[in-house]
């Protein structure tokens, strides 16, 4: 049994690739998005009451996101995986897990509904605390409803609390920079920063090797950093923000 379904909307996130991305929603409440809605979904009255509500009410402060792992290349999937939070050493069955090599490629993230804006004869969705890659296809769009979606008593032995974040260190001349592209931009860059980093966004089952340059690509910019060991604990040290050409 087979189904087919549209693409309503693209997204444009400040994660321009996999590596970095934060491994669940909301870990970087500052990781902002937005969805461009495609013809014919792109219509304005499609999201009454998300902004405004009834009666004069707030709408929905959080969305449901369904999309598509558009970038994952495996094609065939497996029964078993190895989840980034064992390590990379273990194996859980895929559906105990959110691994994005499954059966039917389809990821589903809770965002913070920011606004939606008309521009350009376009209609985009602005979000935040997204774990989105640039580019992905979105599926559907649906409002949080806290009374049925946030379920208090929920248990997950496997993954019961966020990952300790790691110290993410930002140098004084690196900081610079960062004011001056909020200043320019409004993006508090260096929380943004902080947040992503701090989720240590190397492999778990490697090492840190002091001496290895890391990097990803976040909005305009190279991010770079290198891992340093103190008192058996490890920490991150930005070393360089790159500006990409246009």
């Amino acid at each position: 049994m087979n189904f087919t379904f549209p693409a309503i909307g693209i997204v444009h996130s400040c994660f321009k690739e996999k590596f970095g991305i934060p491994r669940q929603p909301g870990l970087a409440p500052l990781a902002e998005a937005e969805i461009e809605m495609l013809p014919p979904f792109d219509d304005i009255n499609a999201f009454e009451g998300l902004i405004n509500g009834f009666d004069g009410q707030q709408g929905a402060t959080h969305l449901w996101v369904q999309f598509v792992f558009h970038a994952n290349k495996r094609e065939a999937w497996k029964a078993k995986v190895k989840p980034p939070r064992l390590g990379g050493n273990k194996t859980l069955g895929v559906f105990a897990t959110r691994s994005p090599t499954r059966p039917a490629p389809i990821g589903l993230s809770v965002v913070r509904l920011r606004g939606i804006i008309e521009r350009d004869g376009k209609v985009f969705v602005h979000i935040s605390g997204v774990d989105l890659l640039e580019g992905t296809p979105v599926l559907d769009i649906k409002p949080y409803v806290p009374y049925v979606d946030c379920v208090l008593a929920a248990e997950n032995s496997f993954a019961p609390a966020p990952p300790e974040p790691v110290a993410v260190n930002i140098p004084a001349e690196l900081m610079a920079q960062c004011i001056a592209y909020w200043k320019k931009t409004g993006t508090d860059l260096a929380g943004l920063i902080t947040q992503v980093l701090q989720q240590d966004p190397r492999p778990q089952y490697q090492q840190p090797e002091p001496e290895r340059v890391y990097g990803m690509k976040l909005l305009d910019l190279d991010v770079r950093w290198q891992y340093r060991c103190e008192n058996d604990a490890y920490s991150i040290y930005l070393t360089q923000l790159l500006f990409q050409p246009d």
